[in-house]
């Protein structure tokens, strides 16, 4: 996935780049000093390697110690984003693929995705409003031919 000026956004191992977006208007850098990756086995059916690659990625990052935001973006991602455990850590997994290098371009794009919604600003506020008077006129019509509508469909009576 092409990024943020044409540099990959995702590559493993190196510095991740935030491209910018809603509540992060010029993008950030995460560092790759912030980032741990570990790898474990990955469940699940595989081929003739399956007991022996560690393809499964599992990526940390600490938002509240991160040099790439600001105090208020910093707030904002640990009061906003989901799964922080104890230490203030956000995990995020990945083990659909089979390659390891695969696996970490996905952890990478899930964190950048979940970093993006996070530092997004909350929705406006809504505006209550009360509906005009032709509605209002409208809708009591409407009710009112409804209800002699079903009037007529009861049995018929000699007079």
């Amino acid at each position: 996935m092409p990024g943020y000026y044409g540099r990959r956004v995702t590559e493993p191992g190196q510095d991740l780049v935030v491209p910018p977006g809603p509540g992060l208007p010029s993008g950030a850098t995460i560092p790759a000093a912030e980032l741990t990756e570990r790898f474990s086995r990955s469940p699940g059916p595989g081929g003739q390697s399956v007991n022996t690659t560690d393809s499964r990625v599992e990526l940390l990052f600490t938002p509240a110690t991160s040099s790439a935001f600001t105090d208020d973006q910093r707030t904002r991602l640990v009061s906003r984003l989901p799964g922080l455990d104890s230490a203030g850590q956000v995990s995020v997994v990945a083990s659909e693929h089979r390659s390891q290098h695969r696996n970490r371009v996905a952890a990478r794009e899930r964190l950048v995705a979940l970093l993006h919604a996070a530092l997004a600003p909350p929705p406006p506020p809504r505006r209550p409003t009360k509906p005009s008077r032709s509605s209002q006129r409208r809708r009591v019509e409407e009710k009112k031919k409804a209800g002699r509508t079903k009037a007529l469909r009861g049995r018929v009576r000699d007079e």
